[in-house]
């Protein structure tokens, strides 16, 4: 059982945002959105994961908690890796909190994880290549979001760092055919000079980028080959279109100013609740329907398995158990 003592709390750097980022521009071609809503959204949702998991990391290093780190499959999470401990294989089911009264509450109390359900969608529980004795441990990461144009300006007024993407159509991310891009053409409308970044896959299938300075009005080719496109990437809001043309495609995909969002995370903490093994997982949990309320998430858009944090098993005992294994070296 956790209490409020046992919730192990990571204070937040800017470095676990950066982290989060630069995986996930990688991952859009090969991540799917099974819970719809905004791509800016999922994409958020990523760089949290992601932070959490550098996060955790990081205090197993600090700790002196011996660690390996395991290869995911290839064609569904490239350059992404598994932490094993003891010899299991752990699987980081992280939650954003970014409501800023819930955030205001867990600062006053971080108890309230307590009463709260520790999440995993049917589908990603019933995925292949797991094994009961792999662990599930559950962190809740509390962070601000500045979303809108206005709180994108607030962010930029107040000298805090952001990251302008917009992701394009899946025709771009997965073509049917693959076949060279290119030679690929942008275009601003601008007045003022655009820089950028393009992302996307090589022939390989690996991941490959290209930046860019546009002049107002000029067009300029991208060095590269790309065979997709997944995102492009802008220090400031362009205050006009943006095009980018494919010849072989035949098409000129145009980005309207309102059509770019920033997915920084303004990380605050990041709470360490608990873990347990999937076997006891399965055996303890109960469903949650999707369209519920839950302490995450004003509305769920997945079904989910789930138990209580407070029924989850301390960190700590986690950490004793690998020092222990380590010193008998079993």
């Amino acid at each position: 059982m956790v209490t409020s003592s046992d919730l192990l709390r990571i204070p937040y750097t800017p470095d676990l945002t950066e982290g989060g980022i630069a995986y996930a521009g990688r991952s859009l071609p090969h991540t799917y959105d099974r819970v719809g809503g905004s791509p800016f959204d999922r994409l958020r949702r990523i760089v949290a994961g992601v932070a959490a998991e550098l996060a955790f990391r990081r205090i197993l290093t600090q700790k002196n908690i011996p660690f390996d780190i395991k290869g995911a499959t290839p064609f569904t999470d490239p350059d992404r890796y598994d932490v094993m401990l003891g010899g299991h294989r752990c699987g980081i089911k992280s939650f954003l909190i970014s409501r800023r009264e819930q955030i205001t509450s867990l600062r006053a109390d971080p108890g309230l994880i307590l009463k709260a359900p520790a999440l995993v969608p049917v589908d990603q529980y019933s995925a292949d290549g797991q094994s009961d004795n792999d662990l599930y441990l559950f962190a809740f990461l509390t962070g601000l979001i500045a979303a809108s144009p206005d709180d994108y300006q607030k962010a930029v007024g107040a000298n805090q760092p952001t990251y302008l993407i917009h992701t394009m159509p899946k025709t771009w991310v997965r073509p049917h055919t693959w076949i060279p891009l290119g030679p690929l053409v942008l275009k601003s409308e601008s007045d003022e000079i655009l820089r950028l970044e393009i992302g996307g896959q090589d022939s390989d299938r690996g991941f490959t980028t290209c930046k860019l300075e546009l002049p107002p009005r000029t067009r300029v080719n991208a060095n590269g080959d790309f065979y997709s496109l997944a995102y492009i990437h802008v220090e400031s809001r362009p205050k006009a279109r943006l095009g980018i043309h494919s010849p072989t495609r035949r098409e000129t995909y145009l980005i309207e100013p309102v059509a770019w969002s920033n997915i920084w995370v303004y990380g605050m903490d990041i709470y360490l609740a608990g873990w347990i093994t999937r076997q006891e997982f399965r055996r303890r949990a109960s469903l949650i329907t999707e369209g519920s309320l839950v302490f995450q998430y004003q509305q769920t858009r997945t079904k989910n398995l789930a138990v209580p944090v407070s029924d989850l098993r301390p960190m700590s005992g986690l950490f004793e158990r690998v020092l222990e294994q380590e010193t008998n070296g079993t």
